[in-house]
């Protein structure tokens, strides 16, 4: 929400799920922490992402905000539906609007939007991370190749990212709200 992102970098496909999203990370009593689960609610998905031994994120993405207007509603049914963790504390729970978008160009000049700049998609199947790491490695995959050439590094490889990932990005998003719309219809 920055000037750069709002004079250069606002343009692309958007879609809004109206519906929320609220996160939080919680600490916890230490384990082998290395798996994340999602469980079905009759509220909407909550997912557990394991950052350490001693933290995990929780996502809680939901349509009806009015369900849930207190955070004490919010940590309530992460305790619940807690299968996995002996929780000693429950971080601030953030709320954000849910929203598709795809940004139209990743490169102004010398700048390249990048992650969540350029493809939010809803946290449903949990892959909006995973889609920035696989980013990353094709960014650090050309700038390896410019400079095992001696090549100077440089705007060029923020297009040719661009021309590498934007059709993935677009399959990929798009893919995940075609999931997002089957559950719609299934409820």
């Amino acid at each position: 929400k920055n000037v750069i992102f709002k004079n250069f970098f606002n343009k692309g496909i958007i879609k809004d799920y109206k519906s929320f999203a609220f996160t939080t990370i919680i600490k916890h009593k230490k384990i082998k922490n290395y798996e994340a689960n999602q469980i079905f609610t009759k509220y909407g998905p909550i997912a557990f992402l394991p950052l350490s031994i001693t933290k995990t994120a929780i996502v809680f993405s939901l349509n009806k905000e009015e369900i849930f207007d207190k955070e004490n509603d919010v940590k309530d049914l992460i305790k619940k539906h807690n299968k996995f963790y002996k929780i000693t504390s429950i971080g601030k729970i953030k709320k954000f609007p849910l929203k598709l978008f795809l940004q139209k160009k990743y490169v102004y000049k010398n700048i390249l939007s990048f992650g969540d700049t350029i493809h939010q998609i809803h946290p449903l199947a949990g892959q909006g991370f995973n889609m920035t790491l696989r980013d990353i490695k094709v960014l650090n995959k050309l700038i390896k190749e410019k400079m095992e050439l001696g090549l100077q590094i440089d705007n060029s490889i923020f297009l040719r990212f661009e021309k590498k990932t934007k059709h993935l990005n677009f399959l990929f998003s798009k893919s995940i709200d075609l999931i997002y719309e089957i559950f719609k219809k299934i409820e």
